[in-house]
């Protein structure tokens, strides 16, 4: 039986064998997308029995419909523009790029489109075709979305409706809301499926559609707060409401993570062991632009700017000082792994195994 272990070797080994079995990766993936465009071409899947070459992926080669459904799409975009087998063959782009960019290649922009989208990630691209081609903004909905239970109690037929037969009549309003006494607008309350979107989707320059699913109770406060500005946002509109609600989160959260202040004070401490001053801190996270500070072998500065920490460059364990000089913010991921170039991986492990066996402890 083979083997799958790769403890054997070395990291620049299994970088390098990484590194080639990716080149040929997308080698393949390039035959197999001129394989299923010529299978395509060619009207395969009718003559099997399946009305389009995705279902016949999906029936005959096995594929998940995510994968079916974006391979054929590249497929058929490559067929009509060879260039984009070589990108993908030479790792110029990837495949959810040419996904993303397949409905908008032309004769005119394919290789201004590819060259643009080079050595790209998702959201860039995302960003690029929302910049090339604009989408309008999407209308403002507040929905009571229908959510069906994993293991729902019998009910009688008429009070649980069935998705399927009555999917159209779910899309229909149930009821208006009377006027509000606070002047908002009314919200239409409807009963829809739950959608899967993405997080953040780009329509065009600087504007993103959000959708999320809103619980009884944070859609209260979201009225709440609509009626509390009622003077400033007569409109009640939610992007208004919500951006100045995340103004005021975000305040608030500098002010506990990073001491942020508009009228700081003279430090009335001085550093002693792990504590940081507020000042300390508001200096380091100035400097380090509140990001992360590690910086790798090849020059490469992590970019991460969630779940930052305070480290000590010299660990105080071996007498380093809470200074501005030797603090510097870290993600969670480099403060670990820092810590363990610097106190050893086996010390790092069994502190972290102390603070299990704490945390698992019942509180007296």
């Amino acid at each position: 039986m083979k083997s799958y272990s790769r403890s054997q070797l070395s990291n620049p080994g299994l970088f390098t064998v990484v590194t080639n079995r990716l080149a040929l990766d997308r080698e393949t993936t390039a035959d197999l997308l001129a394989d299923l465009a010529e299978m395509d071409t060619r009207r395969m899947y009718a003559e099997a029995g399946y009305e389009s070459m995705k279902r016949y992926c999906i029936q005959v080669l096995n594929m998940s419909e995510d994968v079916a459904y974006k391979r054929v799409r590249a497929a058929l975009a490559a067929r009509r523009f060879p260039v984009i087998f070589h990108a993908l063959a030479d790792g110029r782009v990837h495949l959810a790029a040419v996904v993303v960019l397949a409905p908008h290649f032309t004769a005119k922009n394919i290789d201004e489109l590819l060259a643009a989208a080079t050595h790209q990630t998702m959201a860039a691209v995302e960003l690029l075709v929302a910049e090339r081609f604009p989408k309008r903004d999407i209308k403002t909905l507040v929905r009571a979305i229908f959510v069906p239970l994993a293991n729902p109690e019998p009910a009688p037929q008429a009070a649980v409706p069935s998705l399927e037969p009555n999917a159209a009549k779910l899309m229909e309003p149930l009821a208006v809301r009377p006027a509000d006494p606070t002047g908002l607008p009314n919200t239409t309350m409807q009963m829809v499926p739950v959608p899967r979107f993405p997080k953040f989707t780009p329509l065009s320059p600087g504007r993103f559609a959000i959708q999320y699913t809103m619980s009884q109770r944070a859609h209260e406060k979201l009225r709440h707060a609509q009626a509390l500005l009622g003077h400033a946002v007569p409109s009640g509109d939610v992007e208004a409401v919500m951006e100045r609600a995340l103004d005021a989160l975000i305040a608030d959260l500098e002010k506990q993570k990073f001491a942020a202040t508009s009228q700081p004070r003279a430090r009335r401490s001085a550093a002693d062991g792990r504590y940081i001053p507020a000042e300390i801190k508001r200096e380091v996270r100035a400097r380090d632009g509140g990001r992360c500070t590690f910086v790798s072998d090849r020059g490469l500065r992590c970019e991460s700017r969630t779940r930052l920490e305070y480290d000590h460059v010299v660990p105080v364990a071996r007498g380093g000082q809470t200074s501005t000089g030797n603090l510097r913010l870290l993600c969670r991921v480099h403060n670990q792994y820092e810590a363990e170039c610097a106190l050893g991986a086996e010390f790092m492990s069994g502190k972290r195994e102390q603070a299990r066996c704490r945390a698992d402890q019942p509180a007296h």
